[in-house]
């Protein structure tokens, strides 16, 4: 499972999958998210917009990331 670090509490989930390689627009973020093919937590999740805080899995394509905010203590 590959990891991403964050600088903030969170990032929304479409700037997560461009950030990540999983994607390579904002555009087809929001279709793949639409259609229901990204997971968080192993839950579907149709917006694009959710914040994805430390520790959140997103799945989308067979790949994983696995968020690591900065600014934990």
């Amino acid at each position: 499972m590959k990891e991403i670090t964050i600088r903030d509490e969170f990032i929304k989930l479409g700037q997560l999958l461009k950030l990540a390689g999983m994607v390579d627009s904002g555009v087809e973020a929001k279709e793949v998210i639409l259609e229901g093919k990204v997971k968080v937590n192993s839950e579907t999740e149709l917006r694009r917009g959710r914040k994805i805080y430390n520790d959140f899995v997103v799945e989308y394509n067979n790949e994983s990331v696995r968020v690591k905010a900065d600014n934990v203590n």
